[in-house]
């Protein structure tokens, strides 16, 4: 089953987030992390936080010291706000964390939102972010390893998600047609035939290796190849009889036994792979990509004209890259106080005024968006679905490196 929508927003802002958190360094063990589950009262865990900004008065450093009570304070400001831990939980991260040159910043990033419940209460005061909990939340369960085989070479690994991991791909160096006769054609048969027995039980050892550490979370085992090979295989026990219980049916052909190969299969075997959401999303890209050639489009890209299409009630499917970094930032100029909106990388610089020129601009934070967040509340006001197109597909990298990861599928041809 596909996710729904909002939880895919809630995955995205928490992969985004961890992004940020993991590459945020602190001087010293002055970074604090508070992750509070649902069924843990804000009450209890403000008064922890004030009994560990008392301990952190005997810290000996008075930079460490001062930067600790900080981060602390902070922490007890933020769940001042939030009167319950909401349904999922939330998570605090908050501390000085190094900007170059010896500097820090103050830095509070709050995840009040999470796609799963936390489990456990966890307080950390680290050099580093504690953000192992969230980090599994990302981790795609539903998981169908993919094999396959002919005699010349082999590929296995596994489909999860949206993503298609090749593990490794295998040459048999089989030997092919031969020109001996009488005795010594018997004798080169029998080599071929040991050799390509030796060939299938390297490849299926390989590939049961690499699922049996995890095979409580694989649905299934899906097998191709491009001729009777995989039959063969099947059929005479080379498979770990673990991993064999879980091989799905029917075995599908295609061109190819490498990675191209787990690829089409993953195409092939749609019906078999029902929670991966691989063959919907390749189609809704294909889509658009035959759209986009017409003489006529009923399809476009680009923030600039997917934004005025949005607005015109033009756009059928939104299509928005996960890949996307960019915020739709409000400014404000302090000298006219003219106010205006941009799109900008992360991270930014504040622009010039676009009326008076003037340099003295400051950012309204209430305004500004992620540009996933901004774009699909545009296509919620004319009932226009979303689609968010992950990395680990050809078609989502096309998107994103192609087309800027901001498309669109329209109800209408529209110039």
């Amino acid at each position: 089953m596909t996710e729904d929508p909002e939880q895919q927003y809630r995955r995205l802002r928490l992969k985004k987030s961890l992004e940020d958190l993991r590459v945020m360094k602190g001087m010293g063990t002055e970074l604090v992390s508070v992750l509070i589950p649902p069924d843990k009262k804000i009450h209890d865990v403000r008064q922890q936080l004030s009994q560990e900004a008392g301990q952190a008065a005997n810290i000996k450093s008075k930079s460490t010291k001062k930067h600790v009570q900080d981060a602390i304070e902070s922490a007890i400001a933020t769940l001042n706000r939030h009167p319950s831990p909401g349904e999922r939980g939330i998570a605090l991260f908050v501390g000085h964390v190094i900007v170059g040159n010896n500097k820090t910043k103050l830095v509070s990033v709050v995840l009040d939102d999470p796609p799963e419940t936390l489990q456990s209460f966890r307080y950390r005061c680290d050099s580093v972010f504690e953000i192992s909990q969230l980090e599994e939340m990302l981790i795609d369960r539903t998981s169908y390893g993919l094999f396959v085989i002919d005699r010349g070479e082999a590929a296995y690994g596994i489909a999860t998600g949206r993503r298609i991991h090749c593990q490794e791909e295998l040459q048999s160096n089989i030997m092919g047609k031969h020109r001996q006769g009488g005795q010594s054609a018997q004798r080169f048969e029998r080599l071929i035939e040991e050799a390509a027995h030796n060939f299938f039980k390297r490849a299926t050892e390989h590939a049961c290796s690499y699922w049996l550490p995890n095979i409580e979370n694989i649905s299934g085992i899906i097998v191709g190849g491009p001729g009777g090979t995989k039959d063969f295989v099947m059929k005479n026990d080379y498979l770990h009889h673990e991993i064999k219980k879980l091989v799905r049916e029917p075995y599908f052909d295609v061109g190819y036994s490498n990675e191209s190969g787990l690829r089409e299969l993953v195409q092939r075997a749609g019906g078999l792979m029902d929670k991966i959401d691989l063959d919907a999303e390749r189609e809704l890209v294909d889509r658009f990509l035959r759209e986009v050639m017409q003489a006529n489009p009923k399809a476009t890209y680009g923030e600039v004209l997917v934004r005025a299409a949005l607005e015109q009630g033009a756009v059928e499917t939104l299509l928005l890259s996960e890949g996307l970094r960019m915020q739709r930032v409000g400014w404000v100029c302090k000298s006219c106080r003219s106010e205006w909106s941009t799109s900008q990388q992360v991270p930014y610089e504040p622009p010039k005024c676009p009326d008076c020129g003037n340099n003295s601009v400051k950012e309204d934070a209430s305004k500004t968006l992620d540009i996933v967040d901004d774009l699909s509340i545009l296509a919620s006001r004319t009932a226009s679905k979303v689609s968010l197109v992950s990395l680990d597909s050809e078609e989502g990298a096309t998107l994103a490196n192609s087309f800027g990861g901001i498309a669109a599928v329209l109800r209408y041809p529209w110039n």
